[in-house]
């Protein structure tokens, strides 16, 4: 393969974040619509084995809800979402089980063929997230502006997280590849908003870093117009943004978890294209980027 000055230029300018970054945990959420499609799948691993050969200690959480809904399609069980969360009958939440490991085991094959080393699990597994049974909330739904009380059915509210065991993983050289199942410790099993898990854990684990991995190019001003992307946000500029109704549906969710986990110590949030090419090896390794970066501090965008 031909080199030219300017690819070693872009190889030592990668360097300093791949000295910078080493031994580092990275959370990377990746949305189960990304992983429905085996051709964005596999070239989404290929960048996270980038990272991974670099030393970034990942810890991977996946979604499945697009999978989840054609599932409850077939079956006729009826799927219904308030605010962008899904309400979890006994039916639905039988389905999320099928449907998590279906959709774990594709991404762990992939990740094994590009040569990650990895380990699939569930929120269950080491009593890795403790929840209790959602209670009853009063939620805006999108276009409403008044609030209404929902029952989310077996939705589980994070108590606790044990990261024991993906500490443990991540010391022999795993990837965890984690299912967003919590449990309440006695035997009942909770549908997780992965969002919410995600957060949840990167606070847990000290993480430098939480990705959210998109079908959009990140955080968009006009939901309607890819081209609007917010490249830097804090969380006073999301406030703003969410009064102009910017942020509605799914991403309402995955913006109170990105507040939690950067209020937890996390040093920043990247909501990052999980179709563009490289995206995300782009959001690492370059100053401009290619998402949307948050961050408590004004000044961490320059």
């Amino acid at each position: 393969m031909p080199t030219t000055p300017s690819s070693f230029l872009a190889l030592r300018h990668a360097a300093q974040y791949v000295r910078r970054f080493r031994d580092r945990i990275f959370v990377l959420k990746i949305g189960g619509e990304l992983l429905a499609d085996a051709i964005v799948r596999k070239a989404l691993v290929e960048q996270i084995a980038v990272l991974s050969a670099f030393g970034i200690r990942l810890v991977l959480l996946h979604g499945g809800g697009p999978e989840l809904d054609e599932l409850c399609h077939r079956l006729s069980i009826p799927v219904q979402k308030i605010a962008g969360r899904r309400i979890t009958t006994p039916e639905v939440m039988e389905a999320a089980k099928a449907t998590f490991c279906g959709t774990q085991v594709d991404l762990l094959a992939d990740l094994t063929a590009a040569g990650v080393a990895c380990a699939g699990l569930s929120g269950v597994d080491g009593g890795l997230f403790l929840a209790h049974r959602r209670p009853v909330v009063n939620l805006v739904p999108d276009g409403a502006t008044e609030a209404i009380p929902v029952d989310f059915g077996l939705v589980g509210d994070i108590e606790k997280v044990d990261a024991a065991l993906v500490h443990h993983l991540l010391d022999g050289g795993y990837t965890p590849v984690i299912a967003p199942l919590s449990s309440d410790g006695k035997g009942t099993v909770f549908n997780t908003n992965a969002d919410t898990l995600a957060s949840e854990l990167a606070q847990a684990l000290g993480a430098e870093k939480l990705f959210f991995l998109l079908t959009v190019p990140g955080l968009l001003a006009d939901f309607a117009n890819p081209s609007s992307l917010v490249t830097f946000a804090t969380p006073s500029r999301l406030v703003e943004l969410e009064a102009r109704g910017a942020i509605r549906a799914g991403m309402r969710p995955k913006l109170t978890a990105a507040c939690a986990a950067l209020e937890g110590g996390v040093t920043s949030v990247h909501l990052v294209s999980g179709i563009a090419p490289d995206a995300l090896l782009a959001e690492v390794f370059t100053n401009e980027g290619s998402g949307t970066l948050l961050s408590l501090a004004e000044d961490a965008a320059s």
